[in-house]
């Protein structure tokens, strides 16, 4: 139970939140359609291929997004697509099916690509401190009707024509298009650069197919048609149009309607999503339902490397199991991510995840002297407030990871009121900074040697203590001595 003071709630349920809404261009304050229950949606992997860190990002975001939410009260259902059909390899209308072409590598079916990868995603997630038990991963392949069936209501509307490839949205008939963003519709149907400046370099340029059938550069596939007098996908449906499979952007619309309704509270992804992917779901969810599709679109920026975005295409990626196979605490990447602000870039290099890691660690053995010290009992202070306030304007993450080295290291702050810190802090970063490593992480039988260490040095045999150590440190592990016992930390390699 949160604390209430002089007969007025605490600011964990009074402090307004505010978001920049893409949409808008603004920071706005923040109130879901439905009182008291909140609906987000965020962009998915496509799960022909490991998710490498820069993928990984935006999961990190939507997560502090929802856990900002539940700090004030809300309950949130979320929703993490899984793209398993559609996505093409040029990102456009043309080119092979990205699931179809690792089939066809790898000799493996496009359904145990998928299930593989998908499994690979949410493990890499989870080890992310994100809870993959409160969030719905619906597969592309699971909703052919309902996609269909939004396909069929545009057609019915007349804003759909048939070329020889497929069903395409008619983006001239859509009044808007292109404003996610602010992005001029000239430009986007000219593939021309556009705004948003050149964080996105308008992933439009390798998102808009040339297609002399279509009627507007911009305008995109709804269905595709299984290519005649080729060999048969592994992935076609029967439609009304003939066997073929669902483009890609809509997908998004047809799960997002069927899991949290026509209309949805905030809707996440990285920035490069901004000029087609995004701009094409509003164009059909809202030409289809006649309302507003989401109230706020959310985006993040990319994670680069040598000042480039880190991407499978230019061969710089890293993965989060390189990451602890070299030793680093997973959550060393997180901390990484939280020291810039999500709509700035983050770049990353080993030295950078080094001292995140080292930071990390010594972050934690802070926290656990001021748990021993506050008997792990909390009360609230302007310092607290003043971090809730930091993570509700907008996540200002690192000025509330400036704010927890401040309250750790303050002898002056009385413990209790230190530790009421430390808790609103943890509740959104999601760092383990209370439970610390778990120790499933760490060997059963480096565990013991340490509760061994642990009983020499209590009983006075530090010659004992000193070879453990010694035999731990050799094992490959580091321990920290801390008023609440042993610390295990794995060696960076």
């Amino acid at each position: 139970m949160w604390p209430f003071r002089s007969g007025k709630q605490s600011a964990l349920l009074e402090t307004p939140i505010f978001f920049t809404n893409t949409l808008s261009g603004k920071k706005e304050l923040f109130a879901p359609l439905r009182p008291g229950n909140v609906t987000m949606y965020s962009c998915g992997p496509t799960v022909y291929n490991r998710a490498h860190i820069g993928n990984l990002r935006p999961y990190v975001f939507s997560d502090l997004i929802a856990r900002v939410l539940e700090q004030r009260g809300f309950r949130v259902r979320r929703v993490i697509n899984i793209t398993d059909v559609g996505h093409l390899v040029s990102d456009a209308d043309d080119g092979e099916d990205k699931m179809e072409k690792r089939a066809r590598e790898t000799g493996e079916s496009a359904e145990d690509i998928a299930a593989k990868y998908t499994s690979l995603f949410q493990e890499d997630i989870a080890a992310l401190n994100i809870d993959t038990g409160s969030i719905l991963f619906p597969r592309a392949t699971q909703y052919i009707p309902e996609q269909i069936a939004i396909i069929q209501t545009l057609e019915k509307k007349g804003l759909t024509y048939r070329i020889s490839d497929g069903i395409y949205f008619d983006t001239s008939m859509f009044h808007g298009y292109g404003k996610l963003g602010g992005i001029p519709v000239s430009h986007i149907k000219d593939g021309s650069a556009a705004s948003l400046e050149d964080r996105i370099d308008l992933a439009a340029r390798g998102r808009i197919a040339k297609n002399d059938q279509k009627r507007n550069p911009a305008d995109f596939a709804l269905w595709k048609s299984s290519p005649a007098g080729m060999q048969r996908r592994q992935q076609e449906w029967q439609s009304p149009w003939g066997m073929g499979f669902p483009g890609w952007h809509i997908e998004c619309s047809a799960m997002s309607k069927a899991l949290l309704g026509e209309q949805i509270d905030i809707h996440t992804g990285g920035m490069d999503h901004i000029p087609i992917h995004h701009n094409n779901e509003i164009a059909q969810s809202e030409a289809a339902s006649g309302r507003t599709f989401s109230r706020f679109w959310i985006h993040n920026a990319f994670l680069t490397m040598e000042h480039e975005k880190v991407s499978k295409s230019l061969g710089n990626v890293i993965y989060l199991s390189e990451i602890i196979e070299k030793g680093y605490d997973p959550l060393a990447l997180r901390y990484l991510f939280l020291q810039a602000h999500y709509r700035s870039p983050v770049s990353f290099t080993w030295d950078s995840l080094t001292a995140s890691h080292e930071a990390l660690v010594r972050l934690r053995k802070g926290v656990a002297e001021l748990k021993e010290a506050a008997k792990g009992i909390s009360a609230p202070s302007e310092l607290q407030d003043r971090m809730i306030t930091l993570m509700r304007d907008d996540l200002g993450t690192p000025q509330a990871l400036a704010l927890l080295w401040e309250t750790v290291k303050d002898e002056d702050l009385p413990p209790k009121q230190a530790w009421g810190v430390v808790e609103v802090a943890e509740a959104v970063l999601g760092l383990n900074l209370i439970e610390g490593q778990s120790a499933t992480d760490i060997p059963k039988e480096i565990q013991e040697l340490a509760q061994k260490r642990l009983h020499a040095r209590l009983s006075g045999d530090y010659a004992e203590a000193d070879r453990i150590r010694i035999h731990i440190e050799n094992s490959g592990y580091l321990v920290d001595d801390t008023p609440s016992g042993p610390v295990l930390t794995k060696k960076l390699r």
